[in-house]
């Protein structure tokens, strides 16, 4: 289940940074597989949200491979990124996604 940013988000974009898959994105930005990453797929798709930062499901691994938890959830102070419950992958496909992403 990749997080997603609620609307306690305050656009700190603490986030952002810390994101290792580049999943983040600033209300209103277009985004890319490609984006930070060393996927070969750089087509870009309209931003998922025109008011909050957004979290884009294709690209969150959850840091599973990364992380031990969430590092946006640990670094916002509103906690604003929780875990979406309708969207769910394994950690065997998190790990899968995070090594297309960025090896």
């Amino acid at each position: 289940m990749p997080n997603i940013i609620n609307d306690n988000c305050i656009s700190c974009h603490s986030c952002i940074p810390v994101c290792p898959t580049n999943a983040i994105y600033k209300a209103g930005e277009n985004w890319s597989l490609a984006d930070g990453t060393i996927s070969k797929n750089n087509q870009k798709h309209l931003a998922l949200s025109g008011s909050i930062t957004f979290i884009v499901p294709e690209k969150c691994t959850e840091c599973v491979g990364s992380f031990d938890n969430p590092i946006c959830s640990e670094v916002c102070p509103v906690s604003a990124s929780v875990i979406d419950e309708n969207y769910f992958e394994t950690k065997e496909q998190l790990l899968n996604k995070k090594n297309q992403l960025i090896g």
